[in-house]
């Protein structure tokens, strides 16, 4: 299996190059932006790099499924499926933030096996290999640019970060005890975790094409994922359509902070 792994990573990687040198150039020039029917923004670079993304999994992996944020939004009934994000931070793309990117996530039962997300402006690409009680085995760890990354275990003091996301901010009534911040991108939120950079993260209405990256990798680093409802995240369900089901969720760099930071972002699971 371990070419098959080889394989995946290989794609993973030209295929988000390619279509991460096009959206550079997009990046900065006057674009057209429309609002979908959940009021997020859609521009023809998101959806140009959809195409371009499901047609290359189509040609390299043609028994395998695809979930798109900008198409696709059911689960196939095939043991292996791609969800994909062709442009994370499609806000901040438009508004000349440079802090978005490219985010591919590969279910195997329903349930992400390995991720990987390409952030353009920044050079960074991350990945993933997190296996749970699939049976499935092969490379481990999570890497940055090819080198390997793990969340942060020391003791948390008031100048470590917290990530928020724009609609859970109202967490911000109680009384936190590190730095806040809002980086308008959901899988960044996370990817700092995994990397050691953040103390933790919450999203509270993430969609699946948003966290099925993520999933591999900021366990795969070590981080602990903490869903916010009861009801479990993965596997998903052939024939069930993703499209309006959020996920609230939190990430926190170690074991040791679920009990500091679950209580004061618990209400965030009711938004969903």
């Amino acid at each position: 299996m371990a070419d098959f792994w080889q394989t995946v990573l290989q794609f993973a990687q030209g295929i988000t190059e390619h279509v991460g040198t096009r959206l550079l150039s997009d990046f900065g020039q006057p674009r057209e932006s429309f609002c979908k029917a959940d009021g997020s923004l859609v521009t023809r670079s998101d959806q140009w790099a959809d195409r371009e993304i499901r047609e290359a999994i189509g040609r390299s992996f043609p028994d395998h499924g695809v979930i798109s944020e900008e198409a696709t939004h059911t689960l196939p009934d095939r043991e292996w499926c791609w969800v994909i994000d062709p442009l994370d931070g499609t806000t901040n793309f438009t508004r000349g933030l440079p802090l978005w990117g490219i985010s591919l996530g590969l279910l195997y039962k329903g349930t992400p096996v390995f991720g990987y997300v390409q952030i353009p402006p920044l050079s960074q690409s991350f990945h993933g290999f997190w296996y749970g009680a699939s049976g499935l085995s092969g490379p481990t760890g999570a890497f940055l640019n090819q080198q390997p990354i793990h969340s942060g275990s020391e003791t948390m003091t008031a100048n470590h970060l917290f990530n928020l996301c724009t609609r859970s901010t109202a967490v911000l009534q109680n009384s936190f005890p590190c730095k806040i911040r809002i980086l308008g991108l959901t899988t960044y939120n996370f990817l700092t975790i995994a990397a050691g950079v953040a103390t933790g993260g919450v999203e509270a209405t993430p969609k699946v094409w948003d966290i099925a990256a993520v999933w591999a990798i900021v366990q795969a680093a070590g981080a602990v994922w903490v869903p916010l409802e009861p009801d479990p995240i993965f596997p998903l369900q052939a024939g069930q359509d993703y499209d309006r089901r959020p996920y609230p969720t939190l990430v926190v760099s170690h074991g040791g902070l679920v009990s500091t930071f679950q209580p004061l972002v618990a209400a965030i699971g009711k938004l969903g």
